[in-house]
């Protein structure tokens, strides 16, 4: 899940600082934390009425009968899980975006099987209150639906997520009934779908010709009818998303798709200010992270070359 040109891998700079400045660590984790409880603020399904309980397929359901919003936010590390976790976000989602914030690629094509895994079980490792989804990768589920069962149980045995994504509507319904088949929760995704990228050729908003829209309307029935627990739309008309989100029953979750949704889903990264190289009208920043982080760096680099790091009070 991501659309976009460019990409700046502002993560790898943030865990060289999380190894080397204590102080670093301390002031960001309480700035992310800070930024994230902003985002998910009344949108925390069972932290919202002081009950801890794991957040499932089935709750996402009763949010959306009782008309609470849903939170939703990429991750892909423990570090970061963690935070967001005990932000109170109801899910996250370990997504291909990996790709482009993580690797520094300009699409999430790149991605493999086992780089989801290696993604979604750190993930794990930092969550005890969200609902994970993984993104199943480029590749792993369009060939056919034995491919996509044998990809999907090595990712769901390897990380014990709860729920994979799968981008496409009726060309992937072999699929992803097979997984439902197999008692693997599948949240859907149309709209924008990165993975089909070239077939687009463009980062452009989608649905808006009433073909397109059509189809899509088309797909996220025969999605509901096949048994997903829930589908995100992407960068498509605002109203298309909610006539959606008002005729399914399933929850809808948008990533610029405007209001009228059952919940929202971010890029990590994006939110937090990590990388400036990426701006789409539907993103919020809610933190400034990449200068801060690089004042950090320059402030560590400054103190280690005038001697001022490490102090007698830092050393044994």
């Amino acid at each position: 899940m991501r659309g976009r040109d460019n990409s700046i891998p502002g993560f790898f700079v943030f865990e060289g600082i999380c190894k080397s400045t204590t102080f670093a660590i301390q002031n960001n984790n309480i700035k992310i934390i800070k930024a994230i409880k902003q985002m998910s603020e009344n949108k925390r399904g069972y932290l919202s009425t002081g009950n801890q309980k794991k957040v499932t397929t089935h709750r996402l359901r009763e949010m959306k009968q009782q008309g609470e919003k849903i939170s939703m936010l990429t991750a892909y590390d423990y570090s970061m899980a963690l935070a967001i976790d005990q932000a109170g976000m109801d899910v996250i989602l370990v997504g291909d975006s990996a790709s482009n914030v993580m690797a520094g690629n300009s699409t999430t094509l790149p991605m493999t099987v086992d780089q989801m895994i290696y993604h979604g079980k750190s993930v794990m490792n930092g969550v005890k209150r969200a609902m994970v989804v993984i993104d199943m990768p480029f590749g792993s589920y369009q060939g056919n639906p034995y491919d996509a069962v044998a990809n999907a149980v090595k990712i769901m045995k390897e990380t014990q997520a709860d729920c994979l994504k799968l981008e496409g509507g009726k060309e992937i319904l072999e699929s992803v009934g097979a997984l439902l088949n197999a008692g693997i929760p599948v949240m859907g995704h149309l709209g924008l779908m990165p993975q089909s990228i070239n077939k687009y050729g463009t980062y452009a908003v989608r649905a808006e010709e009433k073909e397109e829209a059509e189809k899509l309307m088309e797909d996220a029935r025969l999605l509901q009818e096949a048994g997903c627990c829930s589908i995100v739309l992407e960068k498509i008309p605002a109203a298309l998303a909610g006539k959606v989100t008002a005729e399914l029953t399933i929850p809808i979750i948008g990533i610029g798709a405007g209001p009228h949704v059952d919940g929202q889903v971010l890029v990590m990264h994006d939110m937090l200010g990590l990388n400036k190289g990426f701006s789409p009208r539907f993103l919020r920043r809610y933190a400034n992270l990449f200068d801060e982080i690089t004042s950090a760096v320059q402030q560590y680099i400054h103190d280690v070359k005038s001697s001022d790091f490490p102090s007698a009070e830092e050393s044994y």
